[in-house]
C-alpha cells in the first residue's frame, strides 16, 4: 500500500491480504491503525487527483501553501503538452498524469480513442494505448468524456462509446476490458457514456446501462469479472452523471439516473433506497452533492431535489418548484456539482448565475453573474473549495479566486489559463468554451482543452 499516502483509493484488504495469515488475532487492530495513519497522512499531504473531482469526489483541495491571490503579471506555466480533442478531465495520482483524448479518421464516423500518461513535472510522454471507436451518432462528438480512475498500479478508462479498459499505470499494459455494448446491450445514451468507473473496496463499480437489470454493474477490479448487477435500464437512461460513495451507517453508493436517485449497496448491489425523479430529455449530469445528512442533486430542466439522509429511508427535504431552466427558482445546474457549506448551498445555474441557497429550505439568499461573466444558455462553470476560499473554473478558461458567504460573492482575482476550444452547441460570446475539469495536486492545477493539456502553478513559494 506505498501509495496510499498519495492518494490512492486502494483497499488495505486488495494489496495485504496475501502475505498476512488467516486468523491472527490482532490483524483487524493492525489494520485499523494504519489506515488510520494513512488517513491523516492524506489529509496533512492531499498530494493527488486520483479521480473526477479528487479522492472522494467532493471536488475538495485540502492542500496549504497555495497562492492566496492572483499575482498582477499572471501565473506560471510549467509546461504545455499538445493533445487531441477530449472532454475527459485529467487525474493526478504518483508522479503522473492520465488523460484521455481522440483523434477522427477522415471522411468516417470511426476514431481512435487513446490514454495518456505523463510525467508529473515535466510533461514528458511516458506511454500511450489507443483503441477505435466508432462515434455515429454520437452528439457533441468531440472525444471521451470519463475522467481516468487511478486506484494503486493501475488505471481504469472508459471511451465515450462504452469500452472499459483496466490499464497498468507502469506501461499501458491492458490486464482486462469490457465492452459494455458487446457485452451487456447498451444503447449507448446521445451525449456518450461519461460516468467515470468508482473503486469501492475491492470493486469496481460502473454505469453501464446494460440490459437485463445491469444499469449498474460491479467489477471485480483486479479481473473484470462481474460481481454483481442492479438496475432495470428498459424504464430509463442511465444519464450522463457520476456515481458517488456516501456513507451512512454503512457506505452506499449513490447513482443518479434518468429515472430515479437511487443507493445502492457496494458489496451485493442491493437497492437500499430510491426516491423516483424522472429527468427531462434524460439529463441528470451534475454529480450529487453530500454533506452530513444531506444529498443534494440538481438538473438542467428540472432544478434540485435535496435528501435528509436521517434515517433508514432518506426524505425529500425541498425540491425546485419550476420545470422551467429560464425562470428557475433555486438551482438548476448543468454540469457543475453544487457546494454545501454550513448552513448554504453556492451552485452554478443554467444561465451561469453563481446562487446562494439556505440549506434547509433551499430559499435563494443572492445571485451574481460574475464569476461566470456571459449570461447565455449552458455558461457553466466547476466549483473547487481551497481553505477559505473557492476557486472557480469557468468554461472562458479562467481561473477565479473568490470568498463565498450568506453575505455575497468576493472576489479576490482572476487569471486566463486555457483556451476555449470546444463548440459550446450554440451562440456564445467567445465562440466556443472549456468544459473540462482540471485537476489540482502538489500545488499546481493541470487543465486541458481541445489541443494542449497545461500545468499551472499555484505554489505561494514560487511567487
Amino acid at each position: 500500500m506505498k501509495s496510499s499516502a498519495k492518494g490512492s483509493t486502494a483497499s488495505w484488504e486488495d494489496t495485504n491480504t496475501q502475505d498476512t495469515p488467516a486468523g491472527v488475532p490482532w490483524r483487524g487492530a493492525v489494520r485499523a491503525l494504519v489506515l488510520g495513519l494513512l488517513a491523516g497522512l492524506l489529509v496533512a499531504w492531499a498530494a493527488d487527483w486520483p479521480e473526477w473531482r479528487g479522492t472522494g469526489r467532493q471536488g475538495v483541495w485540502t492542500e496549504r501553501g497555495v497562492l492566496e491571490h492572483i499575482p498582477a503579471e499572471g501565473l506560471k506555466v510549467k509546461w504545455r503538452v499538445p493533445i487531441g480533442a477530449g472532454y475527459s478531465g485529467p487525474a493526478i495520482a504518483g508522479g503522473r498524469v492520465f488523460l484521455l483524448d481522440h483523434s477522427p479518421q477522415p471522411g468516417s464516423s470511426r476514431v481512435t480513442e487513446r490514454v495518456i500518461c505523463l510525467d508529473e513535472k515535466t510533461g514528458k510522454q511516458l506511454w500511450t494505448r489507443e483503441w477505435e471507436a466508432d462515434y455515429r451518432g454520437l452528439d457533441y462528438n468531440n472525444g471521451p468524456r470519463a475522467t481516468p480512475t487511478v486506484d494503486g498500479d493501475r488505471v481504469y478508462v472508459l471511451g465515450a462509446k462504452g469500452l472499459l479498459r483496466c490499464l497498468r499505470v507502469r506501461d499501458g499494459g491492458e490486464l482486462w476490458s469490457v465492452d459494455f455494448v458487446r457485452d451487456y446491450g447498451t444503447v449507448v445514451p446521445g451525449w456518450g457514456m461519461s460516468s467515470a468507473p468508482l473503486v469501492a473496496g475491492s470493486n469496481l463499480i460502473a454505469v453501464v446501462g446494460g440490459m437485463a437489470n445491469a444499469k449498474v454493474v460491479a467489477f471485480a477490479k483486479r479481473t473484470g469479472k462481474e460481481v454483481w448487477r442492479a438496475l432495470a435500464s428498459d424504464t430509463s437512461e442511465p444519464g450522463y452523471s457520476q456515481p458517488v460513495l456516501i456513507q451512512r451507517e454503512r457506505p452506499e453508493v449513490v447513482i443518479w439516473h434518468a429515472g430515479a436517485l437511487e443507493a445502492l449497496d457496494p458489496d451485493t448491489g442491493a437497492v437500499q433506497w430510491s426516491h423516483p425523479f424522472p429527468v427531462t430529455m434524460n439529463t441528470p449530469i451534475a454529480t450529487p452533492a453530500w454533506s452530513g445528512n444531506s444529498l443534494l442533486v440538481s438538473g438542467f430542466f428540472d432544478g434540485a431535489r435535496m435528501m435528509r439522509l436521517d434515517g433508514k429511508s432518506p426524505e425529500l427535504a425541498w425540491r425546485s418548484n419550476s420545470g422551467n431552466e429560464i425562470r428557475s427558482d433555486k438551482l438548476h445546474a448543468l454540469m457543475s456539482q453544487p457546494l454545501l457549506i454550513g448552513d448554504y448551498v453556492y451552485g452554478i445555474c443554467s444561465y451561469g448565475q453563481l446562487r446562494c441557497l439556505r440549506r434547509d429550505t433551499g430559499e435563494r439568499v443572492w445571485e451574481s453573474q460574475a464569476a461566470t461573466v456571459e449570461r447565455a444558455r449552458n455558461v457553466s462553470a466547476w466549483l473547487v473549495p481551497n481553505g477559505e476560499r473557492v476557486l472557480i473554473l469557468n468554461d472562458r478558461g479562467e481561473l477565479v479566486m473568490a470568498r463565498l458567504s450568506p453575505a455575497g460573492y468576493t472576489e479576490i482575482g482572476r487569471a486566463k489559463v486555457i483556451a476555449p476550444t470546444s463548440s459550446p452547441g450554440g451562440r456564445r460570446e467567445l465562440g466556443a468554451v472549456v468544459w473540462s475539469h482540471p485537476a489540482f495536486a502538489n500545488r499546481h492545477m493541470v487543465w486541458r482543452n481541445d489541443r494542449e493539456v497545461v500545468r499551472v502553478s499555484l505554489d505561494a513559494a514560487e511567487y
